[in-house]
């Protein structure tokens, strides 16, 4: 028997030996008690098998999660990736869709941002999608409001995506005053964009974000779905690309 199988025997043990009544056991008192003895001792010996231990549990829970979240992406996939309520970038037909929940006070969505833009360089056959999440405060809610806004009247993206760098990698807090001198510095109908911030549409892009959010059991940004997978962190451009071709892989061979 493996050191880990022994291990994760006497835990199990030492678990269900506590929790049930010894006369259960089909072991005497002097019997139980040599038994813990030579348990306890072995672990004390050997103190590493605990964190093998731990760190097979760590990969059956994560094995367990992800299956969890491809589930949870497959469910909805049709606001994930097709919502009206969001802005899509890159190649419009890709065959790999990345989806990013952001916050625009989030430090680590600002680092990210350079590997966005990477990807989007690298990859012709991406297809982006940005999702607000703004968790980090009321400074966040605003900008995310306005950025929603920006997003109502440019269709095409390409004024948001401008928007989007110069907020998220402005200094300072970013919210509706801040939003609102970038919206107006990139050229926007400024009188078009106060009108929209007052729409139903603001409440119901925000709330589908936060509602996709939570099925998908995220709560930090910047938060990722690559295909069917969901990567939480700013991993990097190189663990993103790497998704992104995994994703794309699985597809072709319909094994996702």
């Amino acid at each position: 028997m493996s050191r880990l199988r022994v291990a994760a025997f006497t835990v199990v043990f030492l678990a269900f030996g506590a929790a049930l009544p010894a006369a259960g056991q089909g072991f005497s008192d002097a019997q139980r008690g040599e038994i813990e003895r030579i348990i306890r001792n072995y672990l004390m010996q050997h103190p590493e098998i605990l964190q093998e231990v731990m760190t097979e549990l760590e990969k059956k829970q994560q094995a367990v999660d992800a299956e969890k979240n491809k589930t949870a992406v497959k469910d909805n996939a049709q606001l994930l990736f097709s919502s009206s309520h969001q802005v899509t970038l890159g190649n419009l037909q890709g065959d790999v869709t990345l989806v990013e929940f952001f916050d625009y006070n989030c430090g680590y969505c600002k680092r990210a941002l350079s590997d966005l833009m990477g990807l989007m360089k690298a990859d012709a056959k991406l297809k982006v999608v940005l999702k607000e999440f703004p968790v980090l405060g009321p400074g966040s809610v605003e900008a995310a409001q306005v950025a929603t806004a920006v997003r109502m009247q440019d269709r095409t993206g390409k004024k948001y995506l401008e928007f989007h760098q110069k907020l998220l990698t402005g200094r300072g807090q970013a919210d509706r005053t801040r939003a609102l001198a970038v919206a107006k510095e990139i050229g926007l109908d400024m009188a078009r964009l106060e009108k929209d911030m007052t729409s139903e549409e603001i409440r119901a892009s925000l709330e589908e974000s936060m509602q996709l959010a939570e099925k998908l059991g995220l709560n930090g940004t910047p938060s990722y779905v690559v295909g069917p997978n969901v990567v939480v962190g700013a991993v990097g451009f190189e663990a993103l690309k790497e998704k992104v071709e995994s994703a794309r892989a699985c597809a072709k061979t319909a094994t996702c």
